[in-house]
């Protein structure tokens, strides 16, 4: 679904004068990237290679749209303990035993076409959703209707407190008029985009698009007059277009991060905890999966022959820090890390005693070429990495020398982008490296039904979204069903199936943990005001975080003003 990852990040390999020579063009086309009032801000996501016209909000492989064209009902902030802001909703409430979900609507909001948003809207979509798996990728089970233009109320079946969150902040709302025709929105491409959000698409090209600001927007329009998308083909070129004042924000590595200031005059730098770097394997063999990586005894091994400081330091300068096995959030979560683990955090040095162990006890024995065997098979897997993605390259590069130790063959295959979101969608891969990211509160809950409940995965050949790994674990989805039962406050309850759940991850490793990621942005601060900083993160400071970056966009205005 969204974000999603998802999600692109700032990882791409050398590029050259060329590059810088597209750069200058696109900047030109939209107004330039110069000094003065310019009211363009230019932003590399990380796009290697052209991109693919297609802005629908529920696709794995849009290119833009959630917050900046498509809204939700609110906006949370998972990076700062405040209060849901309203977007399209200005109220909810929750009756009495949390089976109903009361939400009043803000009143005279317009879509881009000068259509009137209402409540059948909010409808439309949610039941949308319900009836395209490949959309819902909240697990939403809700029933919605309309009261009025301006209130909207949703019953379930049992209490479903989580809910809240994820219809109110992670559903983007699409115009029924037009979408009623989609044949499949699932897999519908979107040009022409019709929203209610700040920005509108104002042109297309495969090398670089802009969104302009919504006159009409409800809010009032948005003193960041235009953004710019760019297609970059290296970090070298993203590195030299930031040096040139070309670009105004991105979010990844760039040479010796510790001083951006210094080596990027006008920019400052914001780093974060945020996504949970991992090797997501093609884990269930129920499910389609082929390759030694469905054995949760080989995904173990290599949990354990990881050198997670020697990672670190060669490929994230050192930005990363420690994660769990259970897959809570270190820094946020620590209170509610189980207790129940073997260990509460992975280990940063390798143990290859323990790896060898494990794969021996499982039947494997080592070949003359120091690789192991099983039933005439080598231990021999492939991950899957965007071309271009430097430090996730190295990474893997640096992983393969470390898993020779063990024993086990590790080959980096790179890909388009585009290429690789098809095949982690549609299960083509043995290991694919990439980041788990929460949900739109730090409650572990949103990141466990996203990437490990059974609701949001398919078998190999459909689309699976965002449960990438095919894991489906009856005692992880009975976990899930009743923490989304139970009150936040329901502190003790809610601990139970939260070491069920860790300690179930841990046995399994359908996703194997590298390291918290830190994320790094580096921002145009001298060419706008606004931004989010490490003493005021008013949103998720990553240009790939949607629908943060739309609160971003919002919050700029040219320096001066």
């Amino acid at each position: 679904m969204f974000q999603q990852a998802r999600r692109r990040r700032t990882r791409v390999a050398a590029a050259g004068m060329a590059a810088l020579a597209l750069l200058a063009t696109a900047c030109s086309q939209s107004g330039g990237s110069g000094g003065g009032k310019d009211e363009t801000l230019v932003v590399f996501t990380g796009q290697a290679g052209d991109y693919q016209a297609n802005f629908n909000p529920f696709s794995p492989t849009l290119n833009e749209g959630p917050g900046t064209i498509f809204e939700s009902l609110f906006y949370f902030n998972q990076v700062r303990d405040e209060p849901a802001k309203p977007l399209l909703g200005t109220e909810y409430s929750w009756n009495d035993d949390g089976t109903e979900l009361s939400i009043t609507l803000r009143d005279g909001v317009t879509w881009s076409d000068g259509e009137k948003f209402t409540a059948d809207d909010v409808v439309f979509t949610l039941n949308m959703i319900t009836k395209h798996k490949a959309m819902n990728g909240t697990g939403y089970e809700g029933r919605a209707e309309a009261v009025d233009d301006t209130h909207v109320k949703i019953t379930f079946d049992e209490p479903s407190y989580m809910e809240g969150p994820q219809i109110l902040g992670k559903v983007f709302i699409v115009p029924e008029h037009i979408w009623k025709d989609f044949e499949n929105p699932a897999t519908n491409t979107v040009t022409k985009p019709v929203g209610t959000g700040p920005y509108t698409l104002a042109d297309f090209k495969g090398q670089a698009f802009t969104l302009r600001s919504n006159p009409d927007y409800w809010d009032g329009e948005p003193a960041l007059k235009q953004v710019r998308y760019i297609a970059l083909s290296g970090n070298q070129a993203g590195a030299d277009a930031l040096k040139a004042k070309k670009i105004d924000w991105q979010t990844g590595p760039v040479p010796d991060m510790r001083n951006v200031e210094e080596n990027y005059p006008g920019y400052k730098a914001v780093t974060v905890p945020l996504n949970q770097t991992v090797l997501i394997t093609c884990s269930n063999a129920e499910l389609g999966c082929e390759g030694p990586q469905t054995d949760p005894a080989v995904r173990r091994a290599i949990y354990y022959a990881l050198d997670r400081t020697q990672i670190n330091s060669l490929a994230f300068q050192d930005t990363g820090s420690q994660i769990s096995p259970g897959f809570v959030p270190v820094e946020s979560g620590k209170e509610i890390i189980s207790g129940k683990l073997k260990e509460s955090l992975a280990p940063m040095e390798p143990d290859v005693s323990e790896a060898t162990r494990i794969l021996e006890e499982a039947g494997y024995t080592k070949g003359s070429d120091g690789v192991y065997a099983k039933d005439g098979r080598k231990l021999a897997l492939t991950v899957r990495v965007v071309s271009g993605w430097t430090d996730y390259i190295t990474a893997v590069d640096t992983m393969a020398e470390q898993l020779k130790k063990a024993g086990i063959k590790l080959t980096a295959q790179q890909s388009s982008w585009n290429e690789w979101s098809e095949a982690r969608g549609q299960g083509d891969y043995e290991l694919v490296i990439d980041a788990l990211y929460p949900g739109p509160t730090p409650d572990p809950y949103y990141t466990y039904s996203y990437f490990f409940g059974t609701e949001t995965t398919a078998r190999v050949g459909e689309a699976a979204n965002p449960n990438f790994a095919r894991y489906s674990n009856p005692e992880v989805d009975k976990a899930l069903r009743e923490l989304k039962k139970a009150s936040p406050e329901a502190t003790g309850k809610r601990q139970a199936q939260y070491d069920v759940i860790q300690t179930e991850l841990e046995e399994d490793m359908p996703y194997i943990p590298v390291l918290t990621a830190g994320t790094t942005s580096q921002y145009h601060d001298a060419k706008f005001d606004g931004w989010p900083t490490e003493y005021n993160l008013h949103a998720v400071p990553a240009v790939w975080s949607r629908p943060d970056q739309a609160q971003i966009y919002k919050a700029l205005k040219p320096a001066g003003e």
